[in-house]
């Protein structure tokens, strides 16, 4: 049963469901910023533009709660934030699917050194504030 286990989860299997994990998410990613533009666009594309001063991201914009909060309102910065927030998750969630797949085939040491990148990745997305 292990062996079978071992046959049904080798190197290029792995390699292509990694590959359509990043393919996918790349794809919704652009989907969601396309489509909250459209909809900021259809909204606010005709305001001009004062590029004299310049206004820094608001605040409910910054935080994961605040931007599910705009989409759930239909706020088309809010969708773009999400798409760009699921951007930045894609490459996230190919780490982890790849610790999967390591310890899938029993392989202990590239498992903890991708676990160790996740860290790292982890901490340099939410634990420098």
């Amino acid at each position: 049963m292990i062996s079978n286990l071992r046959q049904a989860w080798n190197d290029q299997k792995i390699e292509i469901l990694i590959g359509n994990l990043l393919r996918i998410g790349v794809m919704i990613s652009a989907t969601l910023v396309l489509c909250g533009a459209v909809v900021y666009l259809s909204r606010h594309g005709m305001e001009r533009t004062n590029y004299k001063a310049f206004h820094g991201e608001p605040s409910e914009y910054r935080t994961l709660s605040g931007i599910i909060d705009q989409v759930l309102h239909f706020r088309g910065r809010g969708i773009i934030q999400l798409g760009l927030a699921l951007l930045i998750a894609t490459p996230v969630a190919r780490v982890a699917f790849s610790i999967w797949g390591f310890l899938a085939e029993r392989d202990r040491m590239y498992a903890a050194f991708t676990t160790l990148v996740l860290a790292i990745l982890l901490y340099s997305l939410v634990g420098t504030r």
